[in-house]
């Protein structure tokens, strides 16, 4: 995300000396994407950035995936993994739970009352679409306040915690990149400023706006990260608290986008899903369906068209409203969908019927597009309705 910020106390140029009121040299440590290729942020540390007193083994929770075979359509009902009794328990990290995965992405849930702990992905960036409650995200480069409707982007290698609050639970649909996350380029100049007809704007982004200092020592970090094995677990103690950074600039840094601030693509008949597109990763796409207007065509059929996913895996994430297309099939808030590759899929049978005439659609998901098969995790396998591709034949 090429928009520079600077935040708490640089100097006044790169890689030179800067020093605390005492006279003591900060530890500057530059956290760059691509190698010294792209987007980077230099940051300013109290103490050394590197050091570490101890590294043990974190056992992740099940990221077993099994492939979607014979092929079919699911309808998986993520509330289902977590019972009420279970929330004080579960933090957003080490509670979250596999649902969806192929080598470019991995889906998790999580509903959560308890603090995290310190973390980091080291393989790729993180972004969190919060569907209902409030949360503090800090981050050592300072923290976030989120609530229903925002995305919050963690850029790879970036130490975080996510601590809910209110009285609400936390819940978390996280998409887990092994790449980064970004606007997609046609969004964008050459020079990485948005476009004007990009559906939101640089003033919809919103970083830190204060850096956070703790004075703790010995303290837990978990990072997750690849080996030949596959993803891995791994429990570092350091001996001074990440949060000791005084000040930052750059291009790079964790931020927050509300999907309310999405500005939905309309037209006199049915857009295709590149209009609804918002984000983009390695052989994926993230989509909105927010509420808009729709087709004013005088002939047309505002739900969508029967279409064949040749060249990808869709996964509908359903988070509020009431999502025409889907009516009659059991999907409600809370649910997926995934169509994959080599099955059409369109409206439920009635649907198409239904809509037409409808001037206004109150939806609500999130859409991720895979370039490569999904496969279901354990929170997919423990949700699985069982029924969901026979639907559109129930009444034949």
């Amino acid at each position: 995300m090429a928009h520079y910020r600077s935040l708490g106390h640089v100097p006044p140029k790169r890689h030179t000396q800067h020093r605390d009121p005492e006279g003591n040299l900060y530890y500057e440590e530059l956290m760059g994407e691509e190698g010294f290729s792209s987007d980077s942020a230099l940051l300013y540390h109290r103490h050394i950035p590197s050091a570490i007193v101890e590294s043990t083994e974190w056992v992740l929770p099940d990221q077993t995936l099994t492939p979607n075979h014979p092929l079919r359509p699911v309808h998986l009902r993520l509330h289902d993994l977590f019972p009420e009794d279970s929330w004080d328990g579960t933090d957003v990290v080490t509670g979250r739970r596999l649902v969806l995965g192929n080598a470019d992405v991995r889906i998790h849930y999580a509903v959560a009352r308890k603090a995290s702990p310190l973390y980091k992905n080291a393989y790729g960036d993180e972004m969190v679409y919060v569907e209902s409650g409030t949360a503090r995200v800090e981050t050592v480069f300072g923290a976030l306040e989120v609530e229903s409707g925002d995305y919050v982007m963690i850029p790879m290698s970036t130490v975080s915690r996510w601590i809910p609050t209110g009285d609400e639970p936390l819940r978390a649909y996280v998409i887990e990149s092994f790449s980064h996350i970004e606007p997609p380029k046609r969004f964008r100049s050459r020079f990485g400023q948005l476009l004007e007809n990009a559906p939101y704007c640089e003033r919809d982004i919103h970083g830190p706006t204060e850096t956070l200092l703790v004075d703790e020592t010995d303290v837990e970090v978990l990072v997750k990260h690849r080996t030949s094995r596959g993803v891995v677990g791994t429990r570092f103690v350091v001996p001074h608290h990440p949060f000791d950074v005084v000040g930052w600039d750059g291009c790079l840094y964790p931020w927050k986008f509300s999907v309310h601030d999405y500005e939905p693509l309309t037209g006199r008949i049915h857009q295709p899903p590149p209009a609804h597109q918002a984000f983009e990763g390695h052989n994926f796409v993230i989509c909105n369906f927010v509420p808009r207007k729709v087709d004013y065509h005088p002939l047309a059929v505002p739900v969508p068209y029967y279409h064949s996913n040749v060249d990808s895996d869709e996964v509908m994430f359903y988070c509020g409203g009431d999502y025409e297309a889907r009516k009659g099939s059991g999907i409600g808030q809370g649910s997926i969908s995934l169509h994959p590759g080599g099955h059409a899929h369109g409206p439920q049978p009635g649907a198409m019927e239904a809509s037409l005439g409808a001037e206004f659609f109150d939806e609500l998901a999130v859409m991720v597009d895979t370039f490569r098969p999904l496969e279901l995790g354990e929170g997919a396998l423990a949700t699985d309705d069982g029924t969901y591709y026979q639907s559109w034949a129930r009444n034949r």
